[in-house]
């Protein structure tokens, strides 16, 4: 498989910039790093981005997230593995990637105290840009048909 055309963040290089601004200032906030891949792998599911989907493993395996974890991350409800602050963001992640799936408010108070009772504002900021972010990849990236296995940058 073959991408449409060359990823718009490298045709347009004003975007590349904007993009890394972003990345360094969730980089900033105190985010795990491995808690931001999780996230990053569960968003890129729902959207079916099998690009990111496939850079998300690579990055939990060198973050050093074991296999049990990364398998189950499509299932992390049920699942054993996962925090109370990472169900949490999980579920923050969904809320703010199913837009469209709602019948109610998309991060109702409920989730909000939730999530907040974990993370600090700094690293709450870094979570939803970073979830934002995903978004964004997740759309470009599936319009494009952009493959599993490409490298960016």
């Amino acid at each position: 498989m073959k991408a449409r055309m060359t990823n718009p963040a490298y045709v347009l290089p004003g975007a590349m910039n904007g993009i890394g601004t972003i990345f360094q200032s969730i980089g900033e906030s105190g985010l795990d790093q491995e808690l931001s891949e999780l996230v990053g792998l569960r968003v890129s599911q729902i959207n079916g981005c099998s690009a990111c989907v496939h850079a998300h493993v690579l990055n939990l395996r060198k973050a050093g997230a074991g296999e049990e974890r990364i398998a189950a991350v499509a299932a992390w409800f049920e699942a054993p593995f996962f925090s109370d602050a990472e169900r949490a963001a999980l579920r923050l992640s969904e809320a703010m990637t199913r837009l469209s799936d709602r019948s109610h408010e998309s991060v109702p108070d409920e989730l909000w105290d939730e999530v907040a009772d974990h993370f600090d504002e700094k690293e709450l900021s870094g979570l939803i840009l970073f979830v934002s972010l995903m978004n964004l990849f997740n759309r470009v990236n599936t319009t494009i048909k952009e493959p599993a296995g490409a490298t960016w940058g």
